[in-house]
């Protein structure tokens, strides 16, 4: 039995051109995106993001500084003598730290509420 097969389309060659440089350019955004360019230094590994307001700065500072015032208090009662000391030295300078985000976040809610 035959089968009738059709011919393939006529292809025009500059228009197959203009489809492989659309094609090209199509695969390389995808496959080669352009390295955007990095908003901190090269050996910078953390980075905060421009545009953040004062109070959740304070307010992230303030969440960090009591997760670092647990880590070191919990360390602190597994030692003994001069090493005690000392975490409890960077727990105290911990504490400190936090009160004074703490404050500064009253001071920048105060003038937000004003």
């Amino acid at each position: 039995m035959f089968k009738v097969t059709p011919n393939p389309p006529d292809t025009d060659p500059s228009s197959s051109k203009a489809f492989d440089k659309a094609a090209d350019r199509i695969l390389d955004s995808y496959l080669k995106p352009k390295p955007s360019k990095p908003e901190a230094e090269p050996g910078q590994l953390f980075t905060v993001v421009n545009g953040v307001d004062t109070e959740t700065l304070l307010a992230n500072l303030s969440e960090n500084l009591a997760s670092a015032n647990a880590m070191v208090s919990d360390l602190a009662f597994d030692l003994e003598g001069p090493r005690r000391h000392i975490a409890l030295g960077i727990q105290q300078l911990i504490e400190l730290s936090a009160m004074l985000a703490n404050r500064a976040l009253d001071n920048v809610e105060a003038r937000q509420s004003t």
